[in-house]
């Protein structure tokens, strides 16, 4: 996927829809591979892959108006979890007032998209926003995983087909907006005791994310002396995670779960003992679309619609 493949300009008689499900069965999944919506997808996680590759979080980079108004956004998701303290409850996981929370978020999510999407555009606000709602956990089941994370991930590439994000976007896209995403969502994950959705428990990578594994992997490609080694030591974390997404999450596995790390994160164990960062890297994209993206469980969830059609690829 080429470098502009994050700026498309759509038709002036675009026609913008409500995103559903398509993917009802397993035999569906071969509609979602050879859809638009999944080259567009997949293209626009290894175009960031590619951008941020060796910089490190607090590397100098651009930041638009549009990319601000995002971060408001989630500042305001951040708030209202300050303003629905967690209820009293017998069961420990899934506080109930998480739906409290939920509920704010379904009635606003138009109203806060509206607010980063310019006023020509409005009309892509109600597909658009759709793809928020979807990404912040599941409020019947309390739960939150990698199919919410993949929302978020489609919301973001949304904003670049409808121009809102642009090409020189894309370092503050992962950076700015997707930090600041998982930040919120770590929070919620903390405070309402959400449940790991479909999580494959010590055999997945991480009970919740994944796509900060495959960007922070990048970001350490070439580093001078951090090793996938040094990940699994506390020292080289607590030194080095405000600098690295990927020890960020090292660091909040480690402050969430007890025991030795070869048993409760088995696979990222299994992972600090390949020698080189662009195989990490190379290892997680083909694992993302293994685990993440082929999985009927997650993509029966995901939904399509103008911006991310289900329709087969077009050759030009």
């Amino acid at each position: 996927m080429a470098e502009d493949s994050l700026e498309e300009t759509l038709p002036a008689s675009q026609n913008f829809i409500i995103p559903k499900k398509e993917i009802h069965t397993v035999p569906d999944m071969g509609k979602w591979k050879r859809s638009q919506a999944y080259a567009d997808y997949i293209g626009f996680i290894l175009t960031l892959n590619e951008g941020v590759k060796g910089k490190k979080l607090t590397f100098e980079y651009k930041v638009s108006e549009a990319v601000e108004k995002l971060v408001a956004l989630l500042n305001t998701l951040d708030r209202w979890i300050d303003e629905t303290p967690p209820v009293d409850q017998p069961s420990r996981f899934g506080n109930k007032a998480y739906r409290t929370w939920y509920a704010k978020l379904d009635e606003e999510a138009e109203n806060l998209v509206a607010m980063v999407v310019p006023t020509h555009l409005a009309a892509a606000v109600p597909e658009v926003a759709v793809y928020l709602k979807e990404s912040v956990g599941n409020s019947t089941r309390i739960d939150y995983g990698t199919g919410h994370e993949a929302a978020f991930a489609a919301f973001l590439c949304c904003l670049c087909k409808i121009g809102v994000l642009r090409v020189d976007d894309q370092i503050a896209i992962v950076f700015k907006v997707f930090n600041r995403y998982l930040e919120v969502m770590r929070k919620l994950q903390k405070t309402y005791r959400m449940e790991p959705a479909g999580s494959q428990g010590v055999w997945g990578l991480d009970d919740f994310q994944f796509l900060p594994f495959i960007w922070g992997s990048s970001q350490l490609i070439d580093h001078p002396y951090l090793e996938p080694r040094h990940f699994v030591d506390e020292k080289a974390v607590n030194e080095n995670h405000k600098d690295y997404m990927f020890l960020e999450c090292i660091l909040f596995i480690t402050e969430m779960k007890t025991g030795p790390f070869a048993e409760h994160s088995n696979q990222l164990w299994n992972i600090s003992a390949v020698p080189s960062w662009s195989k990490v890297n190379q290892g997680l994209i083909r694992m993302y679309k293994a685990e993440c993206l082929e999985k009927f469980p997650v993509i029966q969830h995901f939904k399509f619609g103008s911006l991310l059609p289900i329709q087969p690829v077009t050759s030009c």
